[in-house]
């Protein structure tokens, strides 16, 4: 409340202000685009983690080698030019000429192949060409060479995925960083500079006048990224009704997620405008430690997934809106071309708690507590948790329903096989944006560099197995028969329990104009007028 008076203050100031002045705040306020994102950065280092908030910022501030577009098809963003030899093992890529950083120095093949090297060390899809990689090297200052032990034909959407981590350039020197190590130098060379960050208030960033646009119009994470303000001021709203509130008074321009139940409120407010955010919309689900007993037990697992109603998960998250909701019978986003029910018979019945029971009588379940993550300050995270709750304990299952924010379990879950008095964890509940669930890449890639891979580490060989084969697969066909392939391994496994798909909807002032329907926030071509 003290912040929002503060803030209304300075409203008042400006309209008692001289009338001789009003029109230069107003132009000056029309540059600087106000946007409260759906939680505050535990960090600013996208290699790092997979936080996608810090994706998000890490778009203003770094540029990547591809991008992909609407049409969900990988384009080229720093790189000119790229040849693949015809044996498919090397790999050669031009920059663009002008390429800047923030500090004034120019990017180079060495800056291209540092981070290159650190992005694979992190992520499912990098490691998986570090796999197959023989040589990455820079050829001159403008050029790098990739060299193969055997093809990789996802190479471009590897590159190009929105998915974290991406492929963000940063100076060699940053880029040398321990990829275990959160990097504490922000220069890229994106459309936006970093200018100030104080965690848990304002994150600013303004214009780079160096940077230079593609020629083409943009779409999604491609094209050119005009900026069409000179400064962006994330605002930490971590309060739904604070965040609307700023809105309707014009305190804000952009709220990322407003709370489903204010979303009706602010459609019909004057001044206000709402849209669906993403079209391929969010797959909810609970994470299960699959090294802490009972959940290496995968009867206790296939109980909890045959316990799931998910219209009980998707009326908690957005209400009973069918319009915002799909039924999601499967492990691919719904509506997206390798989506499949192959095998989801227990998940198309949805709610069986005797066929649930009789699944963990069997498992031998003998009460043992189970340590239930939850971030309150995550909207859906705080909904779909305490529904989990609900269920878990009406199976039989001894929860311990633990309420912490969510960087603190981002600091939690990497623990393995460390006890839950001690920090470990048995559950927890994420969402992954709709985009990253199109494919097995990252979201169902279960093992790199002979690791097991993402939180939970899920042992599925029939899961593995059909991976590989989506890696090298080369055509749509053979694509959705290797999904429905996945499909059935991971019910039998279940790699984790999928909860629901649900669309969410965003919300700007009428005076912000170019908002776009996309897996991110698209600042750019976004406008504002006084």
């Amino acid at each position: 409340m003290y912040r929002r008076n503060l803030l209304f203050g300075a409203g008042a100031a400006a309209l008692a202000a001289p009338a001789i002045l009003r029109p230069a705040l107003a132009q000056a306020d029309a540059k600087v685009l106000r946007f409260v994102p759906q939680g505050d950065l535990v960090n600013l280092d996208p290699i790092w983690g997979t936080s996608y908030q810090v994706r998000n910022a890490a778009l203003l501030i770094w540029d990547t080698l591809y991008g992909v577009d609407s049409q969900l098809q990988p384009q080229r963003q720093m790189v000119e030019s790229e040849e693949v030899s015809p044996d498919g093992l090397t790999w050669t890529f031009k920059l663009r000429p002008g390429l800047v950083f923030h500090d004034g120095a120019p990017v180079t093949a060495k800056d291209a192949v540092a981070s290159l090297r650190r992005w694979s060390a992190r992520d499912i899809m990098g490691q998986r060409i570090a796999e197959v990689q023989q040589d990455l090297v820079a050829v001159d200052d403008s050029s790098f060479r990739w060299v193969l032990k055997q093809p990789f034909p996802k190479m471009l959407y590897a590159l190009a995925k929105s998915n974290t981590p991406c492929t963000f350039i940063m100076p060699e020197r940053i880029a040398k960083t321990d990829p275990f190590k959160v990097i504490t130098e922000y220069i890229g060379s994106g459309p936006m500079k970093l200018a100030s960050w104080q965690p848990g208030a304002k994150i600013t960033f303004e214009r780079f006048a160096g940077y230079k646009p593609r020629e083409e119009k943009s779409s999604w994470m491609t094209g050119g990224k005009r900026m069409l303000v000179d400064r962006i001021e994330w605002i930490i709203m971590p309060d739904g009704a604070t965040a609307a509130g700023a809105l309707q008074t014009g305190e804000v321009d952009w709220l990322e997620t407003p709370l489903p139940d204010l979303v009706p409120t602010l459609e019909r407010a004057r001044g206000i405008k709402a849209g669906i955010a993403n079209d391929l919309g969010v797959v909810s689900g609970i994470r299960l430690n699959h090294l802490q007993p009972p959940f290496d037990n995968p009867k206790v697992r296939q109980a909890i997934l045959a316990a799931v109603h998910q219209p009980d998960y998707l009326s908690a998250i957005v209400g009973n809106d069918e319009q915002m909701r799909r039924p999601m019978n499967g492990f691919f986003t719904p509506g997206s071309p390798l989506y499949t029910e192959a095998g989801g018979d227990v998940m198309k019945a949805g709610g069986d708690m005797a066929l649930a029971k009789k699944l963990l009588a069997e498992s031998g379940y003998a009460g043992q507590k189970i340590t239930m993550m939850i971030a309150q300050d995550s909207f859906v995270a705080k909904a779909s948790g305490d529904v989990a709750v609900d269920m878990c304990r009406r199976l039989g299952l001894n929860v311990d329903a633990v309420a912490i924010d969510f960087g603190t379990i981002q600091a939690r879950r990497v623990n393995k096989r460390t006890p839950p008095e001690q920090g470990g964890w048995h559950s927890f509940q994420v969402s992954h944006a709709g985009t990253d669930c199109i494919n097995p890449a990252a979201y169902l890639g279960l093992r790199a560099n002979g690791e097991k891979a993402w939180f939970g580490w899920p042992d599925s060989k029939g899961v593995e197995e059909g991976i590989a084969e989506w890696f090298a697969s080369t055509s749509l066909e053979q694509e959705k028969a290797i999904a429905a392939k996945i499909n059935r391994a991971a019910i039998e496994d279940v790699v984790f329990v999928p909860t629901g798909f649900f669309l969410a909807k965003q919300a700007w002032r009428s005076t912000v104009s170019g908002v776009v329907t996309a897996p991110i926030p698209v600042f750019w071509d976004v406008a504002k007028s006084a």
